[in-house]
């Protein structure tokens, strides 16, 4: 691959639509449409960047026996998904303080004990650039409707084998499948 030039598109509030263009290792010239949080892509290197721009919450009850899980209205597929609890970072936080954050936001529940950030991977490598941060860890308290009106979620501490259930009929968010699969046949 040949990387040529960027152009943006289109800029909207969060994301911001370009055309790629380059030439395949067979010479042949391609446009790639693609869709990122950065407004200012210039080069390839913009594109390659390591930012942060999310966090993604997996976060269980505080004896493990349980996994917090949204049913959220998406937009983008028209129906309910099934997902973590997630959201942008604000500028000027930590991924520690956006997952405290957006748990907080959309489930009421207080994030008790972080045992892990894994580092940023990507969140749909297919279309965009963006970078998730996992964020593990254990909340408590009672759950509360979201604070934005943009969002329609309901969260829930869910069991094994409610997990193994929901799997065979359920729409999922793709890393959340993955996830609570391997999760619910420890």
């Amino acid at each position: 691959m040949e990387f040529e030039s960027i152009e943006k598109k289109y800029s909207g509030k969060f994301i911001h639509y370009y055309n790629a263009r380059y030439k395949t290792a067979l010479g042949n010239e391609k446009v790639y449409e693609m869709i990122s949080r950065n407004g200012d892509i210039k080069g390839i290197e913009d594109i390659r960047s390591d930012k942060c721009d999310a966090v993604v919450l997996i976060i269980h009850s505080p004896d493990h026996s349980k996994i917090l899980l949204n049913h959220e209205f998406r937009m983008a597929v028209g129906d309910v998904a099934v997902n973590f609890p997630a959201g942008l970072i604000d500028p000027g936080e930590t991924p520690e303080t956006a997952a405290a954050r957006e748990l907080w936001e959309e489930t009421g529940l207080k994030l008790e004990n972080i045992e892990q950030i894994l580092p940023s991977s990507y969140s749909g490598v297919g279309i965009t650039n963006e970078r998730s941060c996992c964020v593990i860890g254990t909340a408590t308290g009672e759950f509360t409707p979201s604070t934005s009106d943009e969002e329609e979620i309901s969260a829930a501490w869910y069991t094994k084998e409610q997990v193994r259930e929901m799997l065979e009929d359920t729409n999922f968010a793709a890393r959340t499948q993955a996830y609570c699969y391997m999760w619910s046949r420890e």
